[in-house]
């Protein structure tokens, strides 16, 4: 595992779904005993956009792309997608869901999967959310962190 690039990444918003809301998101990246750590955050967001960017901002983070990564994250939503590959369903169905709506998020879900291709050992897993995992929970603190920023 020395040589496998390990993330955690974690979103979270204030207000989800509401006119003012703002939204954070975190990362830690673990490499051969070395953790890097990255957050963001944005207004008029939504939870799921922070989990979504912050998968995205960890994996434009890595160098070296031949290197195995492996992503945790709490987010059903990031790790079914991914793990369970609905986005190919979605594709085939012109980015509308099996309710026949537009799919939410599709620049992310685009601008993700584009990374993910680039990939060619990256794996998804799925973890409990606010269950002691210190580096999920270090990648929680910094969303919330940076949301509080736009204060």
């Amino acid at each position: 595992m020395n040589d496998t690039v390990i993330i955690y990444c974690d979103g979270a918003c204030s207000n989800n779904q509401q006119r003012q809301n703002r939204g954070g998101w975190g990362a830690v990246l673990l490499f051969r005993g070395k953790a890097k750590e990255i957050s963001g955050a944005e207004r008029d967001t939504s939870n799921n956009r922070m989990e979504l960017m912050a998968c995205i901002q960890a994996l434009e983070a890595v160098r070296n792309r031949e290197l195995p990564v492996a992503v945790h994250t709490d987010s059903a939503y990031l790790a079914n997608c991914l793990r369970q590959k609905w986005y190919q369903r979605w594709q085939r169905n012109g980015w509308l869901t099996a309710a026949r709506k537009p799919v939410e998020n599709k620049d992310l879900w685009l601008r993700l999967l584009a990374l993910v291709e680039r990939f060619p050992r990256l794996s998804f897993h799925k973890v409990a959310g606010h269950r002691g995992d210190e580096w999920n929970e270090r990648a929680d603190r910094l969303a919330r962190e940076a949301l509080q920023r736009l204060d």
